[in-house]
């Protein structure tokens, strides 16, 4: 009996996780570095290509926000491209460009501001998003 009970968990259980296809990932992007840059980058384009239906966001404060700017981003071609995709998101935090004197006329395009960066990510992860912190 408990060898049953134990097969219709598992059997139940791995119904559950192949049913879920939500995979919702969001990148907290603060650093200025332009290998940290190619990294965020990189992980949206890995994991877009592995699950298609991903959610994917990158949230840019603090010195993060030159992935953002025209003439500071090394990734523009990059963001332009991944911008397209519906299921990608690349945020701003207002509050940063108001400290380093960002105008909106100077974010590439695609590129979303936020009230807060810190904010918007925990409101991904109260929703069940996926949290990583890009570093290299």
């Amino acid at each position: 009996m408990k060898k049953v009970i134990s097969f219709t968990a598992a059997f139940f259980l791995a119904f559950t996780l192949l049913a879920q296809k939500d995979y919702k990932v969001v990148f907290d992007l603060t650093s200025g570095d332009s290998l940290s840059q190619q990294t965020a980058i990189r992980w949206v384009n890995e994991v877009t290509k592995l699950e298609p239906t991903s959610q994917v966001e990158v949230v840019m404060f603090g010195k993060g926000t030159a992935l953002a700017v025209k003439d500071k981003s090394i990734m523009a071609d990059a963001i332009a491209s991944l911008a397209n995709n519906k299921n990608v998101a690349f945020k701003i935090c207002s509050v940063a460009m108001q400290n380093q004197k960002i105008d909106k006329s100077q974010l590439l395009p695609g590129i979303q501001p936020v009230p807060d960066g810190i904010y918007e990510i925990i409101s991904k992860q109260r929703e069940g998003w996926g949290y990583i912190k890009v570093a290299h």
